[in-house]
């Protein structure tokens, strides 16, 4: 699903909302989880899961095209980590 998607999905599941508003709305909240994970704060929505971010050292990776050894400077990567009822969720809908 995109953004554009889910906006199209919430306006229609909320006829009393405009979908600049949604639009709006969902913009707002992902700008927010993107400014605390910047901030190194750890972002968690019950039920849903947890987004945080995890530092990745400094390494010697290689350039697959001529094999030549590369640096690889330390980066902040964002994670994502399930909550217990999504898992579960996602595990026993088939069933």
């Amino acid at each position: 699903m995109t953004k554009s998607e889910l906006i199209a999905r919430l306006a229609e599941l909320n006829p009393h909302l405009y979908q600049r508003d949604v639009e709006r709305i969902v913009t707002t909240i992902f700008d927010e989880i993107a400014h605390a994970l910047a901030r190194g704060d750890r972002v968690e929505l019950r039920g849903f899961g947890a987004f945080s971010i995890k530092r990745r050292d400094a390494r010697l990776g290689r350039n697959p095209r001529t094999g030549a050894t590369v640096d690889v400077a330390e980066k902040v990567v964002p994670f994502f980590k399930t909550g217990k009822q999504l898992r579960e969720r996602l595990n026993t809908e088939d069933e």
